[in-house]
């Protein structure tokens, strides 16, 4: 991520999955925090398919 609409993106996508409550993206410090129950799997899932790199 390299700008605010970059973690706008990721937080949509991240929202979007159902069980997730809420997310923050931190294009400085590179991560997102997530507020729900989902799986690493699905989060890297969900990144990736919006087109950013993700890791556990």
């Amino acid at each position: 991520m390299s700008c605010g609409h970059c973690e706008q993106t990721v937080e949509e996508a991240i929202e979007a999955l159902a069980g997730v409550q809420g997310a923050e993206a931190d294009k400085d410090a590179e991560q997102v925090s997530v507020d729900g129950d989902v799986s690493p799997e699905q989060l890297i899932a969900v990144v990736e398919d919006a087109g950013y790199e993700a890791e556990t």
